[in-house]
């Protein structure tokens, strides 16, 4: 990051908690543990064959996206604007294209091995963007660089940071979607735990069971359903923390 005016660069300059590369590394290493173990039982009727590989190469990809984020994803601030290099894409924005620049906490259950708060760019259409690096992983305090770095910005504006109720709105229905749909995630995975003990239950008793319908059709529905639930409920009743505070 380079210290003065607006021209100033994030990159990774602290290393990641050693638990958020040691898991994903473990998960694929068992993945592929399982996937010899099945290719050397030959599969049985060969139902259970293409499980294992295909969770070992989601697994990898997801590693490999991780690896980028490290190493390939920063932020460029110039006095043109604002340049957000991901793990694979970038994208710019000009100053007028930049409605405001905000560090927000992360969604709960990240834990300690991601970063807490984080850095995201709204433009005039409510949409948020992520600001790699520019987080309390690599910066000390990203509230005051964040202030900082919009007053070093502020004159090459064509207007103020000023607030505006349209695109707040917009922001507002933004965060009520993101919120309503993790939580339809987090009713996924419950559900998958859920659907495990009854398929079990129902091999215990001698039932026929159907692990693709209980695995994988019960959780997406369940995930759908409380999402879009969620999503009308709390577009018309907020929660408090969505609602603008007087």
């Amino acid at each position: 990051m380079c210290e003065g005016g607006v021209e100033r660069e994030y990159r990774r300059r602290r290393k990641p908690p050693l638990a958020y590369l040691v898991l994903p590394g473990l998960l694929v290493v068992n993945a592929l543990i399982q996937t010899s173990r099945v290719s050397g039982d030959g599969g049985g009727d060969g139902s259970g064959r293409w499980g294992p590989p295909v969770f070992a190469v989601l697994l990898v990809l997801a590693v490999a996206r991780v690896a980028l984020e490290q190493f390939r994803a920063h932020t460029r601030v110039t006095a043109a604007g604002i340049t957000a290099q991901g793990p694979v894409r970038a994208r710019t924005w000009a100053w007028s294209e930049i409605y405001d620049i905000r560090v927000e906490q992360a969604p709960r259950g990240s834990g300690r091995a991601a970063p807490q708060w984080l850095t995201y760019l709204y433009d005039y259409r409510g949409r948020r963007f992520l600001l790699w690096q520019l987080n309390d992983w690599q910066l000390d305090d990203p509230y005051a660089e964040v202030a900082e770095l919009c007053l070093a910005a502020a004159p090459l504006r064509s207007f103020t940071w000023e607030r505006r109720p349209d695109v707040e709105e917009r922001i507002r229905r933004g965060a009520v979607r993101r919120r309503a749909w993790l939580w339809g995630a987090y009713g996924a995975i419950g559900s998958v735990f859920l659907m495990l003990v009854v398929g079990f239950a129902l091999i215990v008793t001698g039932r026929s069971d159907h692990p693709f319908l209980l695995i994988v059709c019960v959780p997406v529905a369940v995930g759908v359903v409380l999402g879009a639930v969620l999503q009308w409920y709390w577009s018309v009743r907020p929660p408090r923390s969505l609602t603008p505070q007087p």
